[in-house]
């Protein structure tokens, strides 16, 4: 008679390959979808039904096999190809692929997912999010760009927001000096007058001294008169001195009912950047700023060499009343003596740590030639020191005989007050007179000298960022600093074809993934980074149609036995009619 099993066996077999068709139609849908991975199904067959399981074989005769019939097909299972796609180049350095095994993470809500798809963007608080919103996780850096390994934070990437400024801590400068030149042997000489011949007086008639209050002293253009040359609360005005040709900056020193000459003394000598040496120059004049108490003249002596001549003209002095208006040049100026002596000065700009600009200048004079090897001392001063003392020190530099320097002459540390800015105070660095990025020497050729390094950055707003294939993230500012903004994780599973689909390009960890084993790109097995590029679709379609047309074959043959076993069943009942 007909087989009522051979109908079930059939329906089966409709069953899995209608199943299976539905997988493979989900792999051609997906064929563009980003790191999208195909999955096959497995058949297993059904249980069996025994009606022998056959016999050993004897002396005299042979065994015999088992004697069973299948109950059909069912789905064993479907699996998932987590094999790479083929990498796109996109352009755009915000989509990521992993050239290799691994997952980005992302989260969302506090829940960690997993994705090969690397298509990020910011979203309005800068973090880097999927399509789908979820944020990308990582390692962040500290507020000095050094990475946070160990906790994992959305990455965040402050395009146009997050700025950088750091403090010149190097200086290199290079070139040479001339050890051929003069020798230094004078500073500028300049007096401070009543008039063309006379010295300064105070109000009864007498010569000023160091201890005479500015109010006293009697004005130049009304000798006589006992009139005095300054009032409280007027200041006086030191604009248009020059230096080396170079103008000195302008500087005002306020007058009070306390004020004496020795504060104009020293307002004179710090204003003007005036360097003690240890030792009077060589014509035996020491530099600084002095007052003769028997002729009331001031003097003022400056350092040797021909960078550090000092011109002071009559209206480069002014008396500045409380309103601010002019009353004109305080003093007569007389120019005794100029400076001499090879040298050379150069002008650089370092920053400090809010990247401000600062501008100091180094000036170089001959010393002295014995045979040791040229002496050169060394002269900073700086106008953007916030104190009123330009000067920042000097030095003396020994060079041997064949022009090259001292190793201990070779570093020189500069400290510029930078108080009342709001940046670190005070900024110190270090300038290097031998480095590989320059060198100075002294040898029988024109003197010239130039800053050819120096670190530090002026404020700078990040612009752009990239990622390396370690899932470093770079940054690049406004100024041209590059700096470390974080890092790419990437998490790998024991078995990846355990991770259960959450739709959106999404996976979370399964009963058979094993935990999530997070690491960074190109360590213990996981993938390297690849930035600009996104991983495109598996899904193999030359594979997908055959597996089509055999799962359509096995459907059809399927429906067949089922049409068959109705036949027979149809012949048993026309034997009952």
């Amino acid at each position: 008679m007909a087989s009522t099993t051979a109908l079930f066996t059939g329906l089966s077999g409709l069953n899995v390959h209608a199943r299976k068709l539905d997988v493979i139609s989900n792999n051609i849908a997906n064929v563009n979808t980003t790191a999208y991975k195909s999955s096959r199904m497995m058949f297993e067959s059904l249980f069996m039904q025994n009606f022998s399981l056959g016999s050993s074989p004897s002396d005299v005769l042979g065994g015999t096999n088992p004697t069973q019939i299948g109950n059909g097909v069912a789905i064993a299972g479907v699996q998932r190809n987590f094999g790479n796609g083929p990498i796109n180049a996109t352009g755009d350095l915000r989509d990521l692929a992993i050239d290799g095994a691994g997952f980005f993470v992302v989260e969302r809500e506090g829940q960690q997912f997993y994705t090969r798809a690397g298509s990020f963007r910011t979203d309005p608080e800068d973090n880097l999010i999927t399509v789908g919103g979820e944020r990308l996780l990582g390692y962040m850096v500290d507020d000095n760009f050094n990475l946070q390994v160990g906790q994992l934070v959305p990455i965040n990437i402050p395009i146009g927001k997050r700025t950088i400024a750091e403090a010149t801590q190097n200086a290199v400068f290079a070139g040479n000096l001339n050890s051929e030149g003069d020798i230094a042997t004078q500073g500028s000489i300049l007096t401070i007058l009543a008039d063309a011949t006379n010295g300064l007086s105070d109000t009864s008639g007498n010569p000023i001294s160091s201890t005479t209050l500015l109010t006293d002293i009697e004005d130049p253009d009304a000798p006589g008169s006992g009139t005095p040359a300054f009032a409280i609360g007027e200041l006086l005005r030191l604009s248009g001195a020059t230096k080396g040709g170079g103008r000195v900056p302008d500087a005002e020193l306020n007058i009070d009912a306390g004020t004496t000459v020795q504060d104009l003394l020293t307002f004179l000598d710090a204003a003007l950047g005036i360097q003690d040496t240890g030792a009077p120059n060589p014509d035996g004049n020491t530099p600084g700023v002095t007052v003769d108490p028997v002729t009331g003249i001031i003097t003022i002596v400056g350092n040797t060499g021909t960078d550090n001549d000092l011109r002071i003209e009559p209206g480069d002095l002014v008396v500045i009343d409380a309103t601010g208006a002019s009353r004109g040049a305080a003093f007569n100026t007389d120019k005794t003596q100029s400076a001499d002596g090879e040298s050379v000065r150069t002008t650089m700009v370092v920053y400090d740590s809010l990247g401000s600009s600062v501008s100091y200048d180094l000036v170089m004079v001959l010393e002295a030639t014995p045979n040791t090897g040229p002496q050169w001392r060394y002269y900073l001063e700086s106008g953007d020191d916030t104190d009123l003392d330009i000067e920042l020190g000097n030095g003396l530099l020994q060079f041997d005989t064949e022009g090259q320097i001292d190793p201990d002459s070779i570093e020189i540390q500069v400290t510029i007050d930078r108080d009342q800015t709001g940046a670190d105070q005070p900024l110190s660095f270090t300038i290097s007179l031998s480095d590989n990025a320059g060198q100075v020497t002294s040898t029988a050729t024109r003197s010239a000298l130039q800053g050819v390094y120096w670190d530090g950055l002026p404020p700078g707003t990040l612009e752009s960022f990239g990622t390396g294939e370690d899932g470093v993230i770079l940054g690049r500012f406004s100024n041209g600093a590059i700096r470390t903004l974080g890092q790419v994780v990437v998490a790998n599973f024991a078995n990846p074809p355990g991770l259960v689909d959450s739709g959106g390009n999404l996976f979370e960890t399964g009963p058979n993934s094993g935990p999530p084993v997070i690491t960074t790109p190109g360590t213990l097995g996981a993938g390297l980074i690849v930035s600009g590029a996104l991983e495109q679709s598996n899904v193999d379609l030359g594979e997908e149609f055959t597996q089509m047309i055999l799962t359509s074959t096995g459907y059809s043959a399927a429906s067949r036995v089922i049409r068959t076993a109705d036949e027979l069943m149809q012949q048993l009942l026309v034997l009952g009619r």
